[in-house]
């Protein structure tokens, strides 16, 4: 897999291109600890079957791209905890920066504006793109996230659990944690556990690196709310979220829709924090309805 070359922060990038280059670009960007291979393969090509280019990366501290290894897992949980008790933590960077790495990629591949769709922390992540590089971005779909506002959008406690467990100590206890957590957080009729099982494996196997994912937490916990920041965006945005979301409960994305002017809100029914294939259709049709409404005001 390619990998872009540092960016101004020293983060290099892997990622991947599918569909031809002439096409809509389109820019995935993936959620807490999750490695750009949680974008199903299928699904990726059902956006290129719909005239996409498609691009999706591993963000920093994760996957293939650089690690951030700048403090301690030990001094990243002391600040996490530190936040749950009403304090601001300073972390070694911000979904700002995070937003910033994916421009990068877009410079590095010479192109000069995308839509851009994020789930879970990747739409927190697509969300700072708006507001710090608006005209960078063609239109914006923010999938199972929420605004950093601390009234909504909170995990459930099982699902908070999931967040905090120990990480595993070998490949086999990954793989079952793994598993667990997603029967955790998955739609509850949809979840496949073979599937889950398989992607565990694969994660493992590609990049094992959970201290990378704590400074993730921490990243989007000292980034605050963008509610303000949003309510100034003049984009083309939707938003998708399940209503059985347990880990970024509905009133995240109810709350994203509310503050940035004219979205759309999609709610799946009986989806949770996941994208099962089920749901794969109606949430294809409805980015490729919204890109094409933002080529026509253009």
């Amino acid at each position: 897999m390619p990998t872009a070359p540092p960016n101004d922060a020293g983060i290099e990038l892997c990622y991947e291109t599918f569909g031809d280059a002439s096409g809509e670009p389109m820019l995935l960007v993936m959620g807490l600890g999750a490695q750009m291979i949680v974008w199903d393969d299928e699904l990726v090509q059902a956006f290129v079957d719909r005239g996409f280019h498609v691009i999706r990366y591993d963000n920093r501290d994760v996957g293939l791209s650089t690690k951030c290894d700048v403090i301690s897992p030990e001094e990243v949980g002391a600040r996490i905890l530190s936040a749950m008790g009403g304090e601001t933590p300073e972390a070694p960077y911000l979904l700002s920066d995070l937003a910033a790495d994916g421009m990068s990629l877009l410079d590095h591949l010479g192109i000069e504006s995308a839509h851009i769709v994020g789930a879970s922390m990747g739409g927190m992540i697509v969300q700072q793109m708006v507001i710090d590089f608006p005209q960078r971005v063609r239109s914006v779909t923010s999938i199972m996230s929420t605004t950093g506002d601390p009234d909504v959008g909170q995990p459930e406690p099982q699902a908070m659990a999931m967040l905090l467990q120990p990480p595993p100590q070998t490949r086999e206890q990954a793989i079952e944690q793994g598993v667990v957590s997603s029967r955790a957080i998955s739609s509850p009729t949809h979840f496949d556990e073979d599937k889950a099982r398989i992607r565990a494996a694969q994660t493992y196997d590609r990049c094992f690196h959970p201290d990378g994912a704590a400074r993730q937490l921490l990243a989007i916990i000292a980034s605050g709310s963008r509610s303000a920041a949003l309510r100034e965006v003049d984009l083309p945005a939707l938003v998708i979220h399940g209503d059985a979301d347990p880990l970024v409960t509905p009133s995240g994305g109810a709350r994203t829709a509310e503050v940035i002017p004219g979205a759309e809100l999609i709610v799946l029914e009986g989806m949770g924090h996941d994208l099962p294939p089920v749901y794969w259709p109606q949430i294809v049709e409805a980015i490729t309805a919204l890109a094409a409404r933002s080529v026509a005001a253009a």
